[in-house]
């Protein structure tokens, strides 16, 4: 016997989407995706809202027939978009791997927004996530007046979406206790979902997918077992290959952000991101940008993710307490908390990079004057 799911629609928190500081993919991005359904003529997986072609440009950006922009919502190999896409196509569900700041999260967002509509249907993987979050839980209130009921159960996302032909997300997939990790076995092998309480089971509609998330430094948390990971069509999304493509993605990231925060455009602040990103690559790679110098990396991951944290807040030092141009004091702060994470050891590292490297760049002395009055 099979039981249904009835879908949720409502906000949990009663607020108006457009005011939200954060919107959801589906929210912020409502015209592109759009313009793109209305314009797609060609094949769409059951219940896709586009075909897998008008979801890749979604993410990659592109210009419509009408004249429609549009814009990139990832930057990096076309073919990693293409891949990760036609996996959902299929019955195989996707896992994205890689460093912490290399967009997994964003990427499994816009995913889930292009193809479903809805990117909400969210388990957060954590050490702590109970066998519940993938399965189903019981409202207590309910089965103790009652007993088991369909009225009682409380469904997660994965199983509202199995119910609903959509795609659901689990973050950090890594993290979750290997025996709740196992309870995705028989929901991606069988497509079913068993409620024995009930003598039910929940069956899995055409369109219903899974997207999961992993952070590659995290190996040896919860290993996948290899009975799960057969199960996932892994796409590793690496790091920008480029000095200039990793500048592109913080600059556009942080024109996005600040303008969800009412931050003013800062002039040249091109300037400065270009000089995040050199430092943040040259100790994450462990050689200077001409490959004379060879520097040491310190313990933290310097990812693209954190350059963008550091210059949105250069940004608003710059907007609220300078003139509004981002200048090298305004960066200067975060840099030194993204680097030093270890006191002791990323200290000297760190002041090693500023003495050898910084100081002895041509146009870089008033940064190097400005990392040494926060480093000391």
């Amino acid at each position: 016997m099979s039981v249904s799911v009835e879908p949720t629609s409502v906000d949990p928190s009663g607020n108006n989407p457009s005011e939200a500081l954060r919107p959801h993919a589906e929210t912020a991005f409502a015209d592109e995706l759009a313009a793109l359904a209305a314009q797609d003529d060609r094949p769409r997986p059951a219940r896709w809202r586009m075909s897998p072609w008008a979801v890749a440009t979604y993410l990659l950006g592109g210009s419509l027939a009408d004249g429609t922009v549009i814009t990139p919502k990832y930057v990096g190999p076309r073919r990693i978009v293409e891949v990760a896409v036609t996996t959902l196509a299929t019955d195989r569900a996707l896992l994205l791997l890689g460093v912490p700041g290399t967009a997994k999260t964003w990427v499994s967002e816009h995913l889930a927004a292009a193809i479903s509509g809805d990117s909400t249907l969210l388990v957060q993987g954590t050490a702590g996530t109970p066998e519940e979050a993938i399965r189903y839980g019981w409202n207590y209130a309910q089965l103790l007046a009652h007993g088991p009921s369909r009225d009682a159960l409380v469904p997660s996302p994965v199983m509202r979406a199995m119910a609903e032909g959509m795609t659901a997300r689990i973050e950090e997939l890594t993290r979750i206790p290997a025996d709740v990790q196992d309870t995705l076995i028989t929901i991606l092998s069988e497509k079913t979902l068993p409620i024995p309480e009930l003598g039910q089971e929940v069956q899995a509609v055409r369109g219903f997918n899974v997207i999961a998330t992993a952070n590659d430094r995290d190996r040896g948390v919860n290993d996948l077992s290899s009975a799960l990971r057969r199960r996932f069509n892994t796409v590793v999304l690496p790091l920008p290959e480029s000095a200039d493509a990793e500048v592109d993605i913080v600059a556009r990231r942080v024109d996005q952000i600040g303008r969800s925060l009412d931050l003013p455009t800062a002039p040249d602040g091109i300037d400065e991101i270009r000089r995040v990103v050199t430092v943040f690559r040259e100790l994450r790679d462990g050689v200077t940008a001409d490959g004379r110098t060879k520097v040491k990396s310190p313990s933290g991951t310097l990812s693209t993710a954190e350059a963008i944290s550091v210059v949105t807040n250069g940004l608003a030092l710059a907007a609220h307490f300078g003139d509004g141009v981002l200048r090298p004091s305004d960066v200067a702060a975060g840099i030194l908390g993204a680097v030093v994470r270890d006191p002791s050891a990323d200290r000297v590292i760190w002041q090693e990079y500023l003495e050898a490297v910084v100081r002895e760049r041509d146009g870089w002395k008033d940064f190097y004057r400005a990392c040494r009055e926060v480093s000391a």
